[in-house]
């Protein structure tokens, strides 16, 4: 079922698919792979199968599975508009996920246009050639509106005739969001210029968990020269969202706060909406809440040792804290900004 979200950028999570496999140092400590076991351990069919047992944990067998169709269709009854963060348990684009169960996502998505859908995923090729195929010369628009009136044949009332040509020009669907997860400058460049020629009403990245520097105006993009700037809309499309957050949970990896205000920065420039998630478990004593009390440790994990036992580099210290005491405020304050809106 669809179900209320404690993610801060988005009301509920839908899951019509489960499911996925390990594909980036970003997904290392994936919460949806620890959850996926803990859900096969308390006896939920869905997701049996779909992790292993390891030394460091339980890991994602690439073994993808739909959930039932009242989960699929969930967003149907539900009137009230909301925003849906689609698959958070799984990549609505795996390499294992047929057209056809896309498909049947989208059109779900077309017959509610009342809510706006998020899909964020790590394989940008594949979502771009999802969009590009043209099968036998029908357009995908087509498969999707075909599967919409396997859905509901009678169609929703208040649907035009002829609502196939209705969905066309309607094409991206102006309700779905695309973005994808960029860890690193090197995910950046794989992923972004995918995202930026595959058609969408909005496209966003989710630099989370943030594991190093990312340039958005650098972009390597077939050898252009000082690379493209993803926030500025030169010819390939350009980013209206960028969501930042840092790492929770065991053995989680630390942030470097200029990382953070490097994007910030660039989104403000730009005129991008910025979303600052969390910290996560490490904060720097600069950035952390005025009311917790910080542990006696810290770490300086950009530092590097010299020839005589000392330090050299960058020393920023970080402290490991809970999520929830490390907080979500960058230099004082929370960056909440959506697309079309303000912070």
């Amino acid at each position: 079922m669809a179900t209320a979200s404690k993610i801060e950028w988005t009301g509920h999570t839908w899951n019509p698919l489960a499911g996925c496999s390990v594909l980036t140092p970003g997904c290392k400590r994936c919460y949806a792979m620890k959850m996926a076991a803990r859900l096969e351990a308390m006896g939920q069919a869905l997701y049996v199968g779909l992790t292993e047992s390891t030394k460091a944990g339980p890991v994602w067998t690439g073994v993808m599975r739909q959930a039932s169709q009242d989960v699929l269709l969930a967003p149907l009854r539900r009137k009230k508009p909301t925003t849906y963060f689609v698959n958070s348990m799984s990549d609505l684009f795996h390499e294992n996920v047929p057209d056809t169960w896309i498909d049947q996502v989208f059109a779900v998505m077309a017959l509610a246009p009342q809510h706006t859908f998020q899909i964020l995923t790590k394989r940008a090729a594949r979502m771009q050639r999802y969009f590009e195929l043209w099968p036998e010369g029908a357009a995908r628009f087509h498969h999707v509106a075909l599967e919409a009136h396997k859905i509901n044949p009678d169609l929703p009332s208040g649907m035009p005739d002829g609502w196939v040509w209705q969905l066309q020009k309607r094409w991206p669907l102006p309700n779905v969001w695309l973005g994808v997860s960029t860890e690193r400058q090197q995910e950046a460049d794989e992923r972004i210029p995918h995202l930026l020629q595959t058609p969408a009403a909005v496209r966003f990245i989710s630099a989370e968990p943030l594991l190093g520097p990312i340039n958005l105006t650098s972009i390597n993009h077939r050898g252009v020269v000082g690379g493209h700037s993803a926030l500025h809309d030169r010819g390939l499309g350009k980013l209206d969202w960028v969501i930042v957050g840092g790492e929770s949970g065991a053995g989680s990896r630390p942030m470097h706060p200029a990382w953070a205000r490097v994007l910030r920065d660039q989104c403000a420039e730009a005129g991008v909406a910025f979303f600052f998630k969390q910290w996560g478990s490490w904060v720097t004593e600069d950035q952390s809440p005025e009311d917790i009390v910080l542990p006696g440790e810290s770490r300086g994990p950009w530092a590097v040792r010299d020839g005589e036992g000392g330090w050299t580099g960058d020393q920023t210290q970080v402290f490991n804290v809970r999520k929830g005491a490390a907080g979500r405020l960058l230099d004082g304050r929370e960056h909440n900004a959506m697309p079309g809106a303000t912070a």
